[in-house]
C-alpha cells in the first residue's frame, strides 16, 4: 500500500506542476494538443488524444478516485432484527 500512495503522491504532485494556471482541460484536435497555454501540433492524432487524456485535472481527479478505492471502509454495524 505504501507502494501505491507513494507513486499516487508523485503523479499528482507532477500533475499540480503542469497544471500552472489551472488553464483547463487539454484537449486534441486532430494532430494537435491544445495546453490552454500553447498548442502543439505534429501529433500522430492517436497520439494526441493519448497526450490530452494526460491532462493534469483529468489526472488529479483519478488518483484522488483511486485513493478512495483503496481507502479502508469503515464496517457497518450488522442490523439487529427488531422484534415483532
Amino acid at each position: 500500500m505504501r507502494f501505491l500512495k507513494t507513486r499516487f503522491d508523485e503523479e499528482a504532485d507532477l500533475a499540480r506542476r503542469c497544471d500552472g494556471d489551472g488553464c483547463g482541460e487539454w484537449t486534441a484536435h486532430g494532430h494537435t494538443v491544445d495546453f490552454c497555454q500553447v498548442d502543439l501540433s505534429g501529433f500522430h492524432p492517436t497520439i494526441a488524444l493519448h497526450v490530452a487524456l494526460h491532462d493534469p485535472a483529468r489526472v488529479l481527479r483519478e488518483i484522488e478516485a483511486k485513493r478512495r478505492i483503496l481507502a479502508p471502509s469503515r464496517p457497518r454495524p450488522l442490523a439487529v432484527p427488531q422484534p415483532a
